[in-house]
Formats: C-alpha cells, sequence, structure tokens
C-alpha cells in the first residue's frame, strides 16, 4: 500500500512539474515566437526521443528479465528441496528421517522468515545457512555408510549441490539492482525528453498541455515499472515463495 500510495505521489509530481514548466515557458518565451523554431527544434526532439526510447526499452527489458530469472531460481530452489525429500526413502533410514524433517524445518524458514526479510531488506537469519549445514553433514554421513555405487546417495549430494548453489542465487538476486549511474540517466533523460517536447510552439495551448501530460505519465509509469521490477524481492511486484508452499504441501500429504 505504501509503495503504491509513493508511485501515484511520484506520477503526479512529475506530471505537475511538467506543467509548471510549461507556464513558466509560456510566460517567459510566448508560442508565436517558439514557433520560428519548430524546424529546427523538431529534429533535435526527434533524437532525443528516440536515443530516450531505446535506453528505456533496453533498460525495462533488461529488469524484466532479471525478474523471471529469480522467480525462476526460487522455483528450482524448492523443487531441489521436493528431490532431496523424495530421495530420502532410498538412503539410511536414520539419516532419511532426519533429512524430512529439515526439509519441513528450510520450506517453514524460507517462508515465515527469510521472505519477509528479503522484502523488507533486512540480513536474513541464520536459521537456513545453520539447515543446509546440517544437511551436508548428513549428506557426508549417509555417503561413507552407502556402497560406493550407491545412486541415491550421488543423487542426495547432487540435489543439495543445487539447493545450495540456488539459495546463494537467490540472496544475490535480493540485494541485485540498476546501478546509480544508470538510475541517474534514466531520470535524466526523462526530464530532458519532457522538457524537449514543452519548447515547440503549439497554436492550441490546451492541446500541446495535453500532449505534454500524457508524455509524462507513460514516462512516469515506466519508470516506476523498472523501478520496482528492478528489485526482485522488494516493490509491487515481487518473487513469491510459492514453489515452497508447494513443497511443504507436499511434505504435509506424503508425510500423513
Amino acid at each position: 500500500m505504501h509503495d503504491t500510495l509513493s508511485d501515484v505521489v511520484t506520477i503526479v509530481g512529475g506530471i505537475s512539474a511538467a506543467l509548471i514548466f510549461m507556464f513558466v515557458l509560456q510566460r517567459v518565451w510566448a508560442p508565436e515566437v517558439r514557433r520560428r523554431h519548430n524546424d529546427v527544434l523538431g529534429p533535435s526532439v526527434n533524437v532525443i526521443g528516440t536515443t530516450y526510447a531505446v535506453l528505456i526499452a533496453f533498460m525495462l527489458s533488461g529488469v524484466w528479465n532479471n525478474l523471471q530469472n529469480a522467480q525462476a531460481n526460487a522455483e528450482q530452489e524448492a523443487n531441489s528441496l521436493v528431490n532431496i525429500w523424495r530421495i530420502t526413502s532410498d538412503i539410511d533410514p536414520s539419516v532419511g528421517r532426519e533429512v524430512q524433517d529439515l526439509c519441513k524445518k528450510y520450506a517453514r524458514t524460507v517462508i515465515s522468515l527469510e521472505w519477509p526479510n528479503m522484502q523488507a531488506g533486512k540480513p536474513l537469519p541464520p536459521e537456513t545457512s545453520e539447515i543446509i549445514n546440517r544437511l551436508w553433514k548428513l549428506a557426508g554421513q549417509a555417503q561413507a555408510h552407502a556402497s560406493p555405487d550407491s545412486i541415491a546417495n550421488y543423487q542426495f549430494m547432487e540435489e543439495l549441490r543445487m539447493l545450495t548453489q540456488y539459495r546463494r542465487i537467490r540472496l544475490m538476486h535480493s540485494h541485485e539492482q540498476l546501478p546509480g549511474i544508470l538510475r541517474a540517466v534514466l531520470i535524466a533523460g526523462g526530464i530532458i525528453t519532457v522538457a524537449a517536447s514543452c519548447f515547440f510552439g503549439v497554436p492550441n495551448f490546451r492541446f500541446h498541455v495535453l500532449q505534454v501530460i500524457v508524455l509524462t505519465f507513460l514516462i512516469s509509469l515506466v519508470l516506476i515499472a523498472i523501478a520496482n521490477i528492478d528489485r526482485p524481492y522488494q516493490g509491487n511486484d515481487v518473487v513469491q515463495p510459492t514453489g515452497f508452499v508447494f513443497a511443504l504441501r507436499t511434505f504435509q500429504n506424503q508425510g500423513d
């Protein structure tokens, strides 16, 4: 709710600033005078607009791909956890029962502790790391008591390796965002593009105002979308722990 209100304020603020600039420009430089320079101003505005359109499209595509990768990685992490649970039926029973308990605890900890902390930008609790360390110790114990050609223990080690890798990538995604210089370029480019459109000398001032409002609204909306999507675990459109919810249901159903 807070983020949505902030987005609305940003859009309204951007449109208000553009309109104030237009009215000031209208006072100090009459449209009739500006109209004489439209032939010179037009090509420059086209270059500015085209350059900014390419830039903003590239950035939006990049952050969208990053969001999709973060979602896919979270699903793969949950899938590896489910695979570890299923493999426990083929390894040493004394180890398998503890591994199942740890899988349940891992899913619950990720959903109830890690996800809220990632959304709030806070450090993650140590519980999940401790669970992974314990799983690696159990994997070593299972491997020591298994035959050299045991496929189940090999799969256990491999899935645990993948689980650890996916978790590291998830933590990396939770801290990733566009560099400050790129955010500055996007904002400055939007301001320049809107300002350049205000310099045209248009006979119908109301129509010109409408054009500037629409352009400012569109640019503000895209910039807000980039800002939200750029943070896969914060903002309005974020990665959800859906895979871990399904994993926990699987554990509960198979454990009954």
